[in-house]
């Protein structure tokens, strides 16, 4: 893989070249954006680059607050935290849920900070077959006695695949569950105003529902968030050790945030140009004779049958010129996977450059 010298962007610098980027998950292009980088430039001039305390003591600032007034408002819910990495999220709401469950139904491809988030007195954790509600609903008629917790990725970070909330939602409603969803890759992206899995399925402000989100993809800055109600929140800044003792997000970072809220909302159409992208370079290598998902997202495998196949794919592509990283990741799928990220960003030259570069391999090598 490369070694940045530069920022990201459609197009990057490493090694004294440049690349066509089509990694990462700067989705909507904001990480580079001249507005977003002018905010933070401005924060750091007023607030220097740290406030060097926790939000419990002395780290709370009115930048702060002003953020989270904004993601409320984004999410339409009553109020919202941030806090140090999207990571952090999921152990956030074991934590302060630990009283209304006593097991956990996880999808086996979810990402790894939601299995390693799970509280270790849990003892009762069960993974259901990927994307599969029916065998979701064997495990919880199985596990009647339990008081379940349900947990899924909203898109899936390797595959792009949706979780198919609505069945799942269902599940939780029959089995009386708490449902929790990992929306990192979906914020900004799914749902009619950009508000992720659950406005996608008509589910947005359902009653125990949870999405945990991050900053640092669609929104191209840094840090994670909820939103919710304000009581749940409030448990958030009272019960969670995990923001009590997490040092504040930076003045830039959550300048960057701000900044990036308000472009998603004055510009409804980027969210519309990357899924029409996507959806053409979807299509195109279907037609061209790869694997790959089928849902409608800007995260676009390309499934082959070995690693040795998927590492050569990604070097043809890099020796000529673009950058489509092979994942080995920590989580559990049946394919090797070299993938496709998009951005609003990347021109017609560019997609048809990769798709070239990619009906070359096939017609050289003829694999997967």
């Amino acid at each position: 893989m490369p070694l940045l010298n530069s920022g990201i962007g459609n197009y990057i610098f490493s090694g004294g070249r440049k690349y066509s980027y089509f990694a990462g998950n700067n989705y909507l292009g904001l990480a580079n954006h001249p507005e977003v980088k002018a905010a933070a430039i401005e924060s750091i001039k007023k607030y220097g680059v740290n406030f060097s305390a926790s939000r419990r003591t002395t780290g709370t600032a009115d930048i702060h607050l002003e953020l989270e007034r904004q993601l409320s408002v984004f999410k339409k819910t009553q109020d919202a935290i941030v806090y140090a990495s999207g990571y952090q999220g999921n152990g956030i709401l074991f934590e302060i849920l630990k009283k209304r469950y006593s097991a956990v139904f996880i999808d086996q491809s979810a990402h790894p900070s939601i299995g390693k988030s799970i509280p270790r007195e849990v003892r009762d954790v069960y993974y259901y077959n990927h994307l599969d509600a029916a065998h979701l609903e064997w495990l919880l008629d199985k596990h009647k006695e339990k008081a379940p917790l349900i947990i899924t990725d909203g898109i899936f970070a390797l595959t792009g695949e949706i979780a198919p909330l609505d069945e799942i939602y269902y599940l939780a409603e029959k089995h009386s569950a708490l449902l929790i969803v990992d929306d990192a890759h979906s914020t900004g992206i799914l749902g009619k105003t950009g508000m992720g899995t659950p406005e996608y399925y008509s589910l947005q402000g359902k009653e125990n529902i949870y999405q945990t989100e991050t900053m640092s993809k669609a929104l191209g800055s840094y840090g994670g968030f909820i939103a919710g109600t304000a009581e749940t929140i409030e448990s958030i800044r009272e019960g969670s050790t995990t923001y009590q003792a997490s040092t504040a997000l930076p003045p830039p970072v959550v300048a960057a945030s701000i900044a990036s809220l308000k472009i998603i909302r004055e510009n409804p159409e980027l969210r519309v140009q990357l899924l029409a992208k996507a959806l053409e370079i979807r299509k195109s290598l279907g037609s061209l004779g790869f694997r790959t998902s089928e849902d409608n997202t800007p995260v676009i495998p390309i499934m082959v049958s070995s690693v040795t196949i998927a590492k050569a794919l990604s070097l043809f592509l890099e020796e000529n010129g673009i950058i489509v990283p092979y994942i080995h990741y920590p989580v559990r799928t049946e394919t090797f996977i070299v993938r496709i990220a998009v951005s609003v960003t990347h021109s017609i030259d560019q997609t048809e450059e990769l798709l070239c570069t990619l009906k070359n391999w096939k017609e050289k090598y003829g694999k997967d």
